[in-house]
């Protein structure tokens, strides 16, 4: 079984890794690919090719250090890692087209609750990962 696990270096998504090394433990095989999204940003008004080459650069170094992060954690819960993964675009989108393109069985992603107003509002990356999804996806608080 290969799992996709979103992370954003959070709490929940933490808590993802751990659930996903709990089915480990009780799987015979399974393979978990981390993968961080970094939104793509939106510039307003006049910028260089060098400021948006920092802000890429940043993003990159950012998503170097949640994944560096998770991966830490994931190997100390016993998980059998892949290759880490890297997306930038709109989250959601980035997570379903990832799960896919390595042909994974299931998705794991922590969730943060924003209270039913701010979901009607807003919704949330959670949400629309599991109505994009064909795959089934393992939400964790």
């Amino acid at each position: 079984m290969k799992i996709l696990i979103a992370v954003d270096g959070s709490e929940p998504a933490n808590r993802a890794i751990e659930a996903v090394a709990r089915m480990a433990r009780s799987a015979l095989t399974l393979e978990a690919t981390l993968l961080c999204v970094s939104p793509e940003p939106v510039f307003y008004g006049d910028y260089t090719a060098s400021t948006i080459q920092r802000i890429d650069a940043d993003q990159k170094v950012q998503q170097t250090r949640v994944l560096a992060k998770a991966a830490e954690l994931a190997r100390t819960k016993g998980l059998n890692l892949g290759e880490p993964a890297r997306a930038y675009g709109v989250v959601a989108n980035e997570i379903v087209r990832v799960a896919s393109d390595l042909k994974v069985d299931q998705i794991a992603m922590g969730t943060r609750g924003m209270g039913a107003v701010g979901n009607m509002l807003l919704g949330s990356v959670a949400q629309r990962v599991v109505q994009q999804s064909p795959l089934p996806v393992l939400l964790v608080k």
